[in-house]
């Protein structure tokens, strides 16, 4: 058995570490860009977003096909599997 015997929280990791950069999130049906502007325990928000339908090659610079959506978006919290800043747009 393992056990945790200091546990550290470390400010301005995570989510909140990416805030006013534009991110992907991975999550569990699909792929969202955007800029991070909102963060909390239940959902963050995303302004100038877009739906990832297909990658194309993750060395690319683009999305192969991304598209805007008409208003900013909220996506749940747990239903982000991975988050990062990947590709523009």
């Amino acid at each position: 058995m393992r056990k945790a015997v200091e546990v550290v929280e470390v400010a301005g990791e995570g989510l909140d570490a990416l805030l006013t950069k534009r991110v992907t999130l991975l999550c569990m049906n699909y792929f969202y860009n955007g800029t991070l502007v909102g963060v909390n325990d239940t959902f963050v928000k995303l302004e100038d977003a877009s739906i990832v339908y297909e990658t194309g090659e993750w060395s690319s610079k683009s999305y192969k096909d991304s598209q805007s959506l008409p208003s900013d978006i909220y996506v749940m919290t747990s239903a982000i599997e991975a988050f990062g800043e990947l590709k523009a747009k």
